[in-house]
């Protein structure tokens, strides 16, 4: 009878799957960029490799979040903020020394490489 009345009592229990929550890919980006700046380096290795200032600006502005957000890198880098925001606006277009300034307080630096490709 005991066998019985524990069958009786026996309750299934529905599970659920954990739903990961949606990130945008700026987030996505700014998180990879965090979690590893060879990537960040290789990122904006690629981007300068394509030569095109918008998405250098973007790439500039994500990276710039990851490390800190545009306050503490402009502290960092001995620059003004209100100028660094303007400088990675989409219409920003920063000079060299600001743009040494600023990947200096994210820990790379600019470099120059041979080109690889047959230029004939």
């Amino acid at each position: 009878m005991k066998a019985a009345a524990l069958k009786a009592k026996t309750v299934k229990v529905k599970t659920t799957r954990k739903v990961v929550p949606y990130r945008d890919h700026e987030s996505a980006t700014i998180e990879s960029f965090q979690k590893d700046p060879h990537f960040a380096a290789e990122y904006l290795n690629a981007v300068l490799a394509d030569g095109d200032q918008d998405e250098l600006m973007v790439a500039l502005r994500y990276m710039a979040e990851a490390f800190g957000g545009v306050p503490k890198l402009a502290a960092r880098a001995q620059l003004n903020a209100t100028t660094l925001y303007r400088t990675l606006s989409s219409k920003g277009n920063p000079e060299l020394r600001s743009m040494t300034a600023l990947l200096g307080a994210m820990g790379m630096r600019l470099a120059v490489q041979p080109i690889t490709e047959d230029v004939n």
